[in-house]
């Protein structure tokens, strides 16, 4: 079974050409284990999986590129 508490999910304006930028920033975290985003969903909903990464460290991540990105509650 899947620990839920190593899964941080955030509502994102991402887009399908953004894909390539996430993966440039995501693969050089090596406490990140996984990741997906629900580009469908109008909440563009980033999906990360790491046991030790804060959101707020994500946010900094993801902000300072000039993207908008906040927590999913």
């Amino acid at each position: 079974m899947e620990n839920f508490d190593h899964i941080l999910l955030f509502k994102t304006n991402f887009d399908a050409c953004h894909k390539s930028l996430l993966k440039d920033i995501f693969d050089k975290e090596p406490e990140i284990y996984g990741w997906n985003i629900d580009l469908d969903d109008i909440d563009r909903v980033l999906r990360l999986k790491s046991a030790t990464i804060k959101h707020q460290y994500v946010i900094q991540l993801i902000t300072g590129k000039g993207f908008e990105c906040c927590v999913l509650i």
